[in-house]
């Protein structure tokens, strides 16, 4: 394989088409949208809380979901097996780290302070500097003793740090970034790290024991908890994240049982390098590259009948910078769903296609809910104030026992999930069950809002063919480092 920028861009070409949809596929999606207009056309011919149908609707299919995560993630109530220390005695795979970076001095430090000081840690740390204009090129020579290459030739190691490697290449995106990285990697697996997120000090070895354990494991999430800035709009948007993130990795365990996880966090998960180099790299044509190479590595896999894994490892954590403002939560929030979108659309063929198993048959279907939920919640949430200052007490009634009763569930889902969440994790900092509860009770009129907000906005991105990421601003690493 040639090592050269020509060969690593390659990787990089377009080679993602929508596929055609299947009739089941089809009307699947096709049903969602239909259901969808006639519990809001039911809204003015009925009375009583099935006036307010698209808001039943919504609860009652995220409790069906709630439901289901509970009963899959019930082997989390046995205490798991502490991480082996034996690493002298067993085959691990090395492991090479693609920091991708572009203008991103400001976190770098950190983030490279935390790999630097990783115990059995990586092989190779590579900097994947994606056409920096900031003070990038300063920091890395100056602080982490590099020497620039030219472009797309990987530097000589640190003078400071032996397993330390800077490649440039000119700007073009993070997924062309990386897939440059990879084929310059040496090692058995690699690990992306974006530039703003830090990882605990053994995150490496804990992915490293992971894939040594899974033979077929290709691809792996660690757990990852939000950090914002110190103002209080930070601290009110990390106070929700937290909880949020919480409730996701119990989600991303359960649908791991059902063989059927499709959501590996770029910002800190690692994968086989062989597997990468197979199905062609990340794509820069998606917004969410993590996200839709995860489908490409499982077709790959059911087409060739290789088995592959999707995991999560709980023992392997980070902290990772978040939205600290409504702005830049909502940006991010958009580029996210656009992606889900994107990638939901370009692999609607595998949409209630036995083939493959329960991701096709069960996760790949709820995803196409999950494309028109926040519609339905924003639509019940306007009719709800229509019917609040249009007069009809007695529907307003029936619709607040209905949310009364979904706060309920809600609550004991959180407690729940928290409860879960420390006993695989052994992460207990910032997940008090008091301010769970209040989480729980304020959540539905305020953050689960701003979140469908964020969606909405998601698909008119996806339908004007959006393809830029906005400008996100980082404040919460930042201000740890310069604590």
């Amino acid at each position: 394989m040639k090592n050269t920028l020509e060969h690593a861009l390659a990787l990089a070409s377009p080679r993602i088409l929508p596929r055609p949809a299947a009739l089941s596929s089809t009307l699947i999606h096709f049903s969602v949208v239909a259901v969808w207009l006639l519990l809001f056309a039911r809204a003015f011919f009925l009375k009583g809380a099935l006036a307010w149908s698209t808001g039943i609707a919504y609860v009652v299919y995220d409790t069906l979901l709630l439901a289901f995560v509970t009963w899959k993630s019930l082997p989390l109530m046995r205490r798991p097996a502490p991480l082996e220390a034996d690493y002298e005695q067993r085959r691990l795979p090395s492991m090479g780290v693609i920091v991708a970076s572009h203008n991103e001095a400001a976190v770098l430090p950190v983030t490279l302070a935390a790999l630097l000081r990783q115990t059995h840690g990586p092989a190779q740390i590579v900097i994947a500097d994606d056409g920096s204009t900031d003070a990038t090129h300063a920091l890395l020579t100056e602080r982490f003793g590099l020497t620039a290459a030219a472009d797309g030739v990987l530097s000589a190691a640190s003078s400071l740090h032996p397993n330390l490697f800077w490649l440039r290449v000119p700007h073009g995106g993070k997924a062309r970034a990386l897939n440059a990285a990879i084929t310059m990697m040496t090692t058995d697996t690699v690990m992306t790290v974006d530039a703003d997120t830090l990882l605990d000090d053994d995150a490496t070895y804990a992915m490293r024991a992971a894939f040594a354990s899974e033979p077929k494991l290709v691809a792996a999430a660690g757990i990852l908890v939000p950090v914002c800035g110190r103002s209080l709009s930070g601290r009110v948007f990390q106070w929700f994240q937290t909880y949020e993130y919480m409730r996701n990795f119990i989600a991303r365990f359960a649908w791991m049982r059902a063989d059927s996880l499709l959501l590996i966090s770029g910002a800190f998960a690692s994968f086989r390098r062989d597997a990468l180099l197979d199905v062609g790299g990340f794509d820069p044509q998606c917004l969410v590259e993590d996200y839709e190479l995860i489908h490409r590595l499982r077709r790959y896999s059911v087409d060739r009948g290789l088995g592959w894994d999707v995991r999560v490892v709980g023992d392997a954590h980070a902290h990772t910078d978040a939205p600290d403002n409504l702005g830049s939560f909502l940006r991010q929030r958009r580029r996210w769903f656009a992606g889900f979108l994107q990638t939901q659309y370009w692999n609607r063929d595998m949409t209630g296609n036995r083939r493959y198993g329960t991701l096709g048959m069960l996760m790949l279907p709820v995803k196409a809910l999950d494309t028109m939920q926040p519609i339905y919640g924003l639509t019940a949430f306007a009719l709800l104030l229509g019917f609040l200052f249009g007069g009809h007490g007695a529907i307003v009634v029936s619709i607040f026992s209905v949310i009364g009763l979904k706060t309920a569930i809600d609550l004991a889902f959180y407690l729940w999930s928290i409860h879960l969440y420390r006993r695989w994790t052994g992460e207990r900092s910032g997940n008090s069950l008091w301010m769970a509860m209040l989480a729980a009770i304020a959540e539905p009129f305020t953050f689960q809002l701003v979140r469908h907000v964020g969606a909405a906005l998601g698909w008119l991105h996806f339908l004007r063919g959006g393809h830029s990421w906005g400008v996100q601003r980082r404040s919460g690493l930042v201000a740890r480092d310069e604590g």
